[in-house]
């Protein structure tokens, strides 16, 4: 396993101004899904409803330098880049898990397991470990030798996000009824269940630590239930934070890489907070519907949203 890289350094004043940098058009229908590159010189995009079409954009230059037409036969629900940027990685509710290579765009392999709507990916920092979350359960798969590693849960556990602790050890799993499961990636055994929310898990993410690279973390973990973002305790699943959105519906969140800064989809458009303080950093509008999906760059100086207004935005800030 590689070592822990280097963590962007937060400067709050940073984000005083942040500047449009690009309106990226091209979609359809609702942009569900985004992802950086990994130097933040490329952008995937995945449209929903019957756009399942990934777009590929050069952030250098703010186009378009490649597209998948057909990649799934409904939405594109969720996409990753691996780390090591050689493929790229999208699931559907057509209920496939598609592997492309970003060398040329071409279909390497379809992943086959899941039986429903595959609502979440997540990867190890090493590009190793892939997790897909989905309405019939979590699997686990090893990405670079294309084969499939097993089942943490299964049918009657609908299972809406995952993600994938800084340092590889710990899954973290939102499901349908509100509950937060923490499991060891390297065992795959349940580590701890607690109740987060009392509706439905819709986002959770794990916020590194400053100075402790090696550590699991914290997790932040979104839902619909009074429009509210928690911030946990891996180590206990205590509760340390609540952030109350009382003026919008909570879609999706992002940490930036820094683990100091949340980003959060809404409505009404993107609220920016320092995670450890909970102040509220800046509100971002530009689209002209709900933001739908987000993404920061790996080095935490680009910020992506795509909207229910078919349109990508990128935002920059020095």
């Amino acid at each position: 396993m590689r070592g822990f890289p280097t963590k962007p350094k937060f400067v709050e004043s940073n984000l005083a101004q942040p500047k449009l940098l690009y309106t990226l058009k091209g979609h359809t229908g609702t942009i569900k899904s985004l992802a950086f590159g990994p130097k933040g010189k490329m952008l995937v995009s995945g449209g929903a409803e019957n756009d399942g079409v990934i777009r590929i954009w050069n952030l250098k230059k703010g186009k378009r330098m490649g597209i998948i037409r057909k990649a799934h036969q409904t939405a594109v629900l969720s996409l990753l880049v691996s780390p090591d940027g050689n493929t790229l990685v999208s699931c559907s509710s057509d209920n496939a898990i598609n592997l492309w290579s970003l060398k040329n765009l071409k279909f390497t392999r379809s992943f086959v397991g899941h039986t429903s709507n595959i609502l979440s990916l997540a990867v190890s920092s090493n590009s190793k470990i892939l997790v897909s979350g989905a309405l019939d359960g979590i699997k686990m798969w090893d990405l670079l030798q294309q084969r499939p590693l097993g089942t943490l849960r299964r049918l009657g556990n609908s299972t809406y996000t995952v993600a994938i602790s800084p340092n590889n050890q710990t899954l973290a799993s939102g499901d349908e009824r509100g509950e937060i499961q923490l499991w060891d990636l390297k065992s795959g055994k349940l580590i701890r269940t607690f109740v987060a929310h009392s509706r439905s898990v819709t986002s959770v993410a794990f916020a590194s630590r400053e100075g402790s690279p090696g550590d699991v973390g914290t997790l932040v973990s979104a839902s619909g239930d009074n429009r509210t973002i928690k911030v946990w305790d891996t180590k206990t699943g205590k509760l340390i934070h609540t952030f109350q959105v009382h003026t919008s519906k909570i879609n999706a969140i992002a940490i930036n890489p820094t683990g100091n800064i949340m980003a959060s989809a809404l409505q009404d458009g993107i609220m920016l907070w320092n995670l450890k303080t909970g102040k509220l950093l800046h509100k971002l509008h530009g689209h002209s519907d709900w933001v739908s999906s987000i993404a920061w760059s790996s080095d935490g100086k680009m910020l992506a949203s795509g909207s229910f207004d078919k349109e990508v935005k990128v935002w920059q800030f020095q």
